[in-house]
């Protein structure tokens, strides 16, 4: 069985991101988690489905409850303040004295660091 590579994602954790395709397409949220053993992420208030829930204590209750659930990498893209979803950019400046150089993410619409 061969292990297939995990490639770096360009999104992070509390990145605004729109949907592209699938059910919820148009609607924007806030990444909560980033799955990369699966190319998913968690998008807040997004792609709910039910799930039966068990009753852990005599408090606790069971029953059906709506919870989000992982989407594709592929199938969202991170939203500029400026002019909306967009692909990422890298701009790759000087560091301070001597440092490794810094890489900042970039909107390649119009430039501005995300």
């Amino acid at each position: 069985m061969a292990v297939q590579a995990e490639h770096k994602f360009k999104i992070r954790k509390e990145d605004t991101v729109e949907i592209i395709a699938g059910k919820d397409k148009g609607k924007r949220g806030r990444i909560l988690k980033i799955l990369r053993a699966r190319d998913r992420v968690l998008v807040e208030g997004l792609n709910m489905v039910k799930k039966a829930m068990r009753r852990r204590n005599q408090q606790d209750r069971g029953g059906i409850a709506d919870i989000e659930a992982p989407i594709h990498a592929s199938n969202v893209m991170i939203v500029c303040k400026k002019c909306g979803p967009t692909r990422i950019g890298y701009k790759i400046t000087e560091g301070p004295a001597g440092k490794k150089p810094v890489k900042t993410r970039v909107c390649r619409k119009c430039g501005e660091a995300l």
